[in-house]
């Protein structure tokens, strides 16, 4: 199987609605809200059209990936970070490695822009896979209760984290 990721398009929008709401349609720890969050990170200013990212097998998405814009923030400081949120892959496309190429492109294309920091809410065995470990270890911290194995962090450079520490913030379009 031929897996093609590539930047979203607007034309894409309603295919990656459709992915998104069927990929959490049967997960326990959600809210089944996440394709209306991707709607509004959109129109936000945390949107980076670069890091929202489709997958196609066949010229139909299957998947899709969305790193924005957030920050962490202390007393003193504010430092640019990316959440994920969501990755998604059609139930029927689940097992293929179409997420780990999602995430893999959105990790690479990150970096290329100089991002350096991408925080996870998510699943504390699937995520470690790509190099994420708990936020607590880096003094970084949810701005609400979550379970500290399931807040993670991945450095996109070596050591990017050593000297931040704070409370992550996330834009407004989270938390309507």
């Amino acid at each position: 199987m031929e897996v093609t990721i590539r930047q979203e398009k607007p034309a894409d929008y309603n295919d990656v609605f459709e992915v998104i709401k069927a990929s959490f349609l049967n997960e326990s720890n959600s809210d089944h809200q996440e394709q209306f969050l991707v709607n509004r990170i959109r129109k936000s200013y945390a949107f980076v059209p670069e890091l929202s990212l489709v997958a196609e097998v066949d010229k139909k998405i299957v998947g899709y990936i969305m790193l924005s814009e957030i920050t962490i923030q202390n007393n003193k400081n504010k430092f640019p970070a990316l959440a994920l949120a969501p990755v998604a892959v059609l139930p029927e496309m689940q097992h293929n490695g179409i997420g780990s190429k999602l995430l893999q492109s959105a990790h690479d294309k990150a970096k290329e822009l100089e991002y350096e920091l991408v925080l996870v809410l998510g699943h504390e065995e699937y995520y470690p896979r790509f190099d994420y470990e708990p936020a607590i270890n880096f003094d970084i911290q949810a701005p609400f209760e979550v379970p500290k194995k399931n807040f993670m962090l991945k450095e996109l450079v070596p050591d990017a984290a050593k000297h931040i520490f704070g409370i992550v913030v996330y834009p407004e379009e989270f938390h309507i």
